[in-house]
């Protein structure tokens, strides 16, 4: 027992064991689903925004670090367009799923949570608060979000990704 308590406590300071129970993610809503239902039953089209220096410029300002990519892919219809992106919380990516209508939020979900705590941003009593925002001159939400204790930084996330949204729905609908 001796033996197998010292061969325990050796891989354990070594790194070889967890010393924490792994978050797996918790998917609340498929891609698909969340693009239906924002267009009432129809899959909408796939489009692809590709981003200009400018644009790009832009979007790193709002999340304050790079952002690697070089296009951003949406869905259309009628005018109204959503977008499923994500974003870093503590340490892992939130997948968010935005429905802009008329240059304003429609609705906004959280599709799938990687973080160990912090979930409760995908509560509607939350994600209610995006409804019918507006990005300012300033790229700023026109509305206060209240913020959730514990879950700052995936509060942060989420308006980050409400921001760009409206921002690259402004962009495609110039």
């Amino acid at each position: 027992m001796f033996r197998f308590a010292l061969v325990f406590l050796i891989l354990l300071f070594l790194g070889y064991l967890p010393t924490h129970k792994a978050h797996a993610a918790s998917q609340y809503q498929s891609n698909d689903a969340f693009i239906s239902q924002a267009f009432n039953g129809n899959s909408g089209e796939a489009k692809v925004l590709w981003l200009d220096d400018d644009l790009k410029q832009a979007v790193e300002a709002i999340l304050a670090h790079r952002f690697n990519k070089m296009r951003v892919r949406y869905w259309l219809h009628n005018n109204e367009t959503v977008w499923i992106m994500d974003e870093i919380g503590k340490e892992s990516p939130i997948t968010v799923g935005i429905h802009v209508k008329d240059q304003q939020i429609a609705q906004t979900k959280v599709l799938v949570y990687r973080e160990s705590r912090g979930d409760e941003v995908r509560h509607d009593f939350f994600t209610d608060q995006f409804k019918a925002a507006k990005l300012t001159e300033q790229h700023q939400l026109d509305k206060h979000i209240d913020g959730i204790t514990g879950a700052t930084l995936s509060v942060r996330a989420l308006t980050k990704l409400s921001r760009i949204a409206l921002l690259l729905d402004a962009h495609i609908n110039q």
